[in-house]
């Protein structure tokens, strides 16, 4: 071998090298689908362009469900913050418009009067008339129509096709109703194994719910869909309820804080953060208190340590039509048969998180 074929071949060796290191360094980003009630901002926005902006995230589809709003104007919602905030990409599937209960939205003042509320007189989309399509709701709200669109796939086919294609890879970020988890895996029991995990932002399992003394509301919204999937067998199960969402207490220097972050930035979401029910509320009282969420749901997908306090229980979601529709249950010793185990969290470290929330990297454009 000549010496200029040994230099060749040095050359090579040391290039390899350095290529496996880099590689071995850089571990594989979570691949993360984001099944939401979608809203503008806080909660569902900014958890939503926490993941898309996340280093050590990838963000493989955001699917829309009825919840907070109709899957029609969630959808609308969705598209135009990923329009503001330049992610490209990651495409959005327009899911489920009624929970599993037949026509149950139809004849919700009724079941008021027969169930009663809680402390939180929210009802979401229950509570609005029902948009025709996502291009109206898109064009009520923005004036104008979606330079993007949703993919051509309902979102529980979504779903599927994403976990069949990546098996043993994907982390479901469950923030709203378990409608559309809860079709997929009904209508394609094989992808149950195929998931990574799955993580929710429902239920209350130590205290009291919201949208009623029983029930947590994205539970409560879909029970029969919640129980559907907590009793599914998937490798694991984080449940962030109200247990923990409750003591992270969204107050006004926050507000002023990541909404300097935002203008800083020059976000959009700024000035939409604004004009919704908690930037109005802000505005007009300095002692306006409300929660955050979803967002907790992201922060602990970006970083897992934030976790301080969490239990492992059996779970279990009453759909039983009655008083206590949709409440949550863990179980420590003898669970009813078909529950399944589920990481509970309790708390988080909340400077960090807030600290997380205003991090620049998520209001880059």
């Amino acid at each position: 071998m000549t010496k200029l074929q040994k230099a060749v071949l040095a050359a090579l060796v040391s290039l390899h090298l350095s290529v496996c290191s880099i590689a071995q360094a850089a571990p594989e980003r979570e691949m993360v689908l984001l099944d939401s009630d979608m809203v503008e901002a806080f909660d569902d926005g900014v958890a939503m362009l926490m993941l898309a902006k996340a280093d050590n995230v990838k963000l493989v589809g955001i699917t829309t469900v009825s919840g907070n709003t109709w899957q029609e104007l969630g959808t609308a919602y969705a598209l135009r913050q990923l329009q503001d905030a330049k992610v490209t990409g990651v495409p959005v599937a327009a899911g489920t418009q009624f929970p599993l209960h037949p026509h149950r939205w139809e004849y919700i003042d009724r079941e008021i009067r027969l169930i009663g509320r809680g402390h939180d007189e929210y009802f979401g989309a229950f509570q609005t008339p029902k948009p025709l399509s996502w291009q109206a709701a898109y064009r009520e709200a923005y004036g104008e129509d979606s330079p993007v669109k949703p993919v051509d796939k309902h979102a529980v086919n979504f779903i599927i096709d994403t976990i069949r294609a990546n098996p043993g890879k994907i982390t479901i970020a469950a923030i709203g109703p378990c409608t559309n988890l809860a079709l997929a895996v009904r209508m394609a029991p094989d992808i149950v194994p195929l998931i990574k995990r799955v993580i929710y932002m429902g239920g209350a399992f130590y205290q009291q719910g919201n949208i009623t003394p029983a029930a947590e509301f994205n539970w409560w919204f879909d029970p029969m869909a919640a129980r559907i999937a907590v009793r599914s067998p998937f490798k694991e199960q984080i449940v962030v309820g109200l247990d923990v969402c409750e003591k992270v207490v969204f107050r006004r220097e926050h507000y002023v804080r990541i909404l300097e972050t935002m203008k800083k930035a020059g976000h959009p979401m700024a000035s939409m953060f604004k004009k919704t029910f908690v930037g109005q509320n802000f505005q007009k009282n300095p002692n306006f208190q409300h929660f955050v969420w979803d967002a907790i749901v992201s922060a602990i997908i970006i970083d897992p340590t934030i976790v301080t306090e969490e239990v492992t229980r059996y779970i279990d979601v009453n759909d039983q039509y009655g008083l206590s529709y949709g409440q949550s249950l863990a179980y420590p010793r003898v669970p009813p048969g078909g529950a399944r185990k589920a990481r509970i969290i309790l708390s988080i470290d909340i400077d960090r998180f807030w600290n997380m929330v205003n991090d620049p990297k998520f209001w880059k454009r």
